[in-house]
């Protein structure tokens, strides 16, 4: 919230010093002790120049069709001419003149400027009329729209030729930008800032006073209220106000406004608004004779109903949830979010009523999250308002339209609802602050910290018991009153102790270090890290998953549609990656994800977690390298088979098996294997199912999924390094030809057994079949690599291992040497 420090002193018994150093003190202060500031600064910056001017005299230009000249008295001897386009200026205004010399801030480019002398179609320019946006106005906070021409000071601003225009349109008061949490809804009043700066301050509050005159004719005869259930706006009362006339705001209101960051509209809407800031308490003005039934009707949307919001949105009501102030059967608005353009006040406006209420916090912020409508008044009524200030701020607004608008008050509040407010009564001990803060105060002491706050309370003995005041909603515990006396006696003032106790060595487990080598290894490998929603859609959550359809866990209240139940398998988010990357034209695509899975148990337990490791390779490679070349080629399933081999051989695991499989349904049938170490199952491996990835229309994608508590179970021996071995290597070919129904997993782990302890590396480099073979019958070429770590290698030793493989594979498989 943006906080004027020049309004605020209206509220505090010792005002605060505006100047720079004594402000910056303050924000310091405030952040420390209460809300981050998120700026401080004035709408002024670094202009000046500025000052108040009076029209004098406008005559046509005569080389121009829309430029005039004018004389402007600006205090000096002398009248200084301008030549000005604006539309509006005329005679006998009060305008704000940037003189020869001055800086002002450009509409354009909001760069900061210095005016001089200038000839307009022959005619010199001392200077420039300028409006609002033309010397640091934003648009949102700028009464009159730029194009409406120069800013003109209404006749009882008070201000004459000459007077600094800045310090006039209170461009130069400081205005804190608090960047409030949630529950210290109190800030979003002027009043409640004041109670909260006083405290810091050790200064008294004083709040505003009014005089409200009530005229004869009676209010409850121009209109009445009818509210369907209570709970909906458990306080609900109208002011009626005759024979207004809205015109525009005096300066010292509007300056209130703009400082607050919004727009001035016209009196009335700008009272409401004004009420708002002042006390957090949003009200609302319609215009009494637009009204189709004198009958006021609090309930909820009808179906089919709809509104037109005076931001001119036609917006379709949720029938049975949105809140409705209606006159009839017609909806006048959205209650607690935004009037409706029908009952508008408008320049017309003769006969008002002002709505003060409270309205249900969560149907209202269901409200402005369903129409995506967040306004000043719905974040007020979001956290909390203060419950005995309503009917104050109501008859506040209704005196102003006496004064500001020369309306006539109508006789009587109609009040319809004035739930009393559940008192909150709480108790503390110096002991129990002392024990929680470490502090040693006695009593008085923290009863002096609630007088700051300006808190009720009685002391009985070692006690405190405290009544908390409906302007903090934020209070409701113990631990809510020892943290405003933390605040008050100053966190950098705690005494500050050393952790005792036994303390050990901090270090990662022996779980955590598996689990981050898997990320090493898989990145080693040439994936790169992905990382998906946690929440996804149940169709997705099953995609991979091997467990049954009804054992998904669901939110009770999640925050869309897509994001209701908690994933059962990483596959369908890398897969979801991979869509992404495809449609942003990248192809060749090796990604992996190491996260937690969510499997349902029983209702009244939590589900089980278990941690997996999914990847996924789709496009080209070559044979060393992820990157696309001459030699480029496809991936295929041994690809990602290959990464899944090197990693379960990197992590420690052995005696690990592929047995192909068709129970995926979501897996190629003729190309998925499942993997198991020993008689244990990990997961498995093979291409995603092509009705999968055409219907993305997708090249062929391939991708694992491995149950990482699984696997580290397997570990049974710790990965260790040898030093890359000296000696030459010496290598043999051999093709044989075999049964097609025999694998070459198969050939490879008899060539291990037989091979003797020289063999280092055994690569297929062919596979045959086809013509020239005899029937159910391929050819298979392995090239075995030999070699020693201490001693090199000598003929004889490799073609005694060689022989022996050459027997070993006749026995086992009767393979026929080629």
């Amino acid at each position: 919230m943006k906080t004027s420090l020049a309004w605020l002193n209206e509220y505090l018994d010792e005002p605060l010093a505006l100047d720079e150093v004594a402000v910056n003190q303050l924000a310091e202060q405030v952040a420390r002790t209460s809300v981050e500031i998120d700026s401080y600064t004035t709408i002024a910056r670094q202009q000046d120049g500025l000052v108040v001017a009076k029209v004098l005299s406008v005559n046509p230009h005569p080389d121009s069709d829309h430029m005039v000249i004018t004389q402007i008295d600006a205090g000096e001897s002398e009248p200084i001419q301008i030549v000005t386009g604006a539309p509006n200026v005329a005679a006998g205004q009060f305008v704000i003149l940037a003189k020869v010399g001055a800086h002002i801030i450009n509409h354009g480019s909001g760069e900061l400027v210095t005016l001089s002398a200038v000839s307009l179609r022959g005619q010199m320019s001392y200077g420039m009329l300028v409006a609002l946006q033309e010397i640091g106005f934003d648009n949102k906070i700028a009464p009159k729209d730029f194009e409406a021409g120069i800013y003109v000071f209404g006749p009882d601003d008070g201000v004459k030729p000459g007077d600094d225009a800045i310090a006039a349109l209170g461009m130069n008061e400081p205005v804190l930008d608090t960047d409030l949490t949630p529950n210290r809804s109190d800030m979003l009043s002027m009043i409640g800032t004041a109670y909260e700066f006083g405290a810091m301050r050790q200064v008294k509050v004083q709040e505003p006073d009014f005089e409200l005159i009530e005229y004869e004719t009676p209010a409850d005869s121009q209109i009445s209220i009818q509210i369907d259930d209570p709970s909906l706006a458990p306080k609900y009362a109208l002011r009626v106000v005759n024979q207004v006339t809205v015109k525009d705001s005096p300066l010292w209101l509007q300056k209130k406004l703009w400082n607050a960051g919004m727009r001035p509209i016209n009196n009335i809407v700008d009272i409401t608004n004004y009420m708002m800031l002042m006390y957090g308490q949003p009200l609302h003005a319609f215009d009494l004779d637009k009204l189709s039934h004198k009958d006021i009707h609090v309930r909820l949307a009808n179906d089919n109903e709809s509104l037109v919001t005076l931001d001119g949105q036609n917006r379709a009501l949720r029938s049975g949830k949105d809140i409705v102030i209606a006159s009839g059967q017609d909806g006048l608005m959205l209650a607690g979010v935004m009037g409706g353009t029908s009952s508008e006040v408008d320049a017309n406006t003769k006969n008002i009523v002002i709505e003060g209420a409270i309205f249900n916090p969560s149907l209202i912020r269901a409200t402005a999250r369903r129409h995506n409508l967040h306004s000043e008044a719905s974040a007020r009524f979001e956290r909390g308002v203060n419950w005995d200030n309503t009917f104050t701020a109501l008859d506040h607004a209704a005196s102003l339209a006496d004064d500001l608008a020369d309306g006539q008050v109508a006789r009587g509040r109609i009040e319809a609802a004035n739930q009393q407010r559940e008192a909150v009564h709480l108790s503390l001990t110096a002991k129990r602050v002392n024990q929680i803060l470490g502090t040693s105060l006695d009593v008085a002491a923290i009863a002096g910290y609630f007088d700051q706050l300006a808190f009720t309370y009685q002391i009985n003995g070692d006690q405190i018991l405290v009544d908390v005041p409906a302007r903090r909603p934020d209070i409701s515990i113990e631990a809510d009153l020892i943290e405003e006396v933390a605040r008050l006696f100053g966190y950098d003032n705690l005494p500050l102790t050393l952790p005792y106790g036994p303390t050990t060595p901090g270090k990662l487990s022996l779980l955590q270090r598996q689990i981050r080598g898997t990320r090493r290894i898989l990145e080693s490998l040439g994936l790169n890290q992905a990382i998906s929603y946690v929440l996804t859609t149940p169709n997705k959550a099953q995609l991979f998953a091997e467990n049954s359809a009804d054992s998904v866990v669901t939110l009770d209240y999640p925050m869309s549609s897509d994001r209701t139940t908690a994933r059962q398998n990483l596959l369908a988010g890398l897969l979801d990656d991979v869509v992404y990357n495809a449609a942003h034209a990248v192809h060749d695509i090796a990604l992996y994800e190491q996260g937690r899975v969510f499997i349902a148990k029983q209702e009244d337990q939590q589900p089980a977690e278990i941690e997996h490791v999914a990847g996924v390779l789709t496009g080209s490679r070559l044979e060393s390298t992820w990157q696309k070349g001459k030699q480029a080629k496809a991936v295929d399933f041994y690809d990602m088979k290959g990464v899944v081999e090197s990693y379960l051989q990197q992590i420690g695991v052995s005696d690990v098996s592929y047995q192909a499989t068709s129970r995926h349904l979501n897996m190629h049938p003729g190309q998925t294997a499942d993997v198991y170490a020993g008689t244990e199952y990990l997961g498995f491996v093979g291409q995603i199912h092509p009705r999968l990835t055409k219907a993305q229309k997708l090249s062929p994608v391939f991708g694992f999924e491995l149950n990482i508590f699984a696997v580290l179970k397997n570990v049974h021996s710790s990965v260790s390094y040898r030093p890359i071995s000296r000696f030459p290597q010496m290598s043999r070919d051999i093709a044989l030809l075999v049964d097609s129904q025999v694998s070459s997993a198969e050939i490879e782990d008899t060539i291990h057994k037989t091979a003797g302890h020289h063999l280092v590396d055994v690569t297929l480099f062919d596979e045959y079949t086809g013509n020239n073979l005899p029937e159910n019958k391929k050819s298979l070429a392995y090239t075995l690599t030999y070699q020693d770590n201490d001693e090199t290698l000598v003929e004889a030793e490799v073609n005694a291992d060689f022989e022996s493989v050459i027997s070993g594979l006749q026995s086992q498989f009767n393979v026929t040497i080629r």
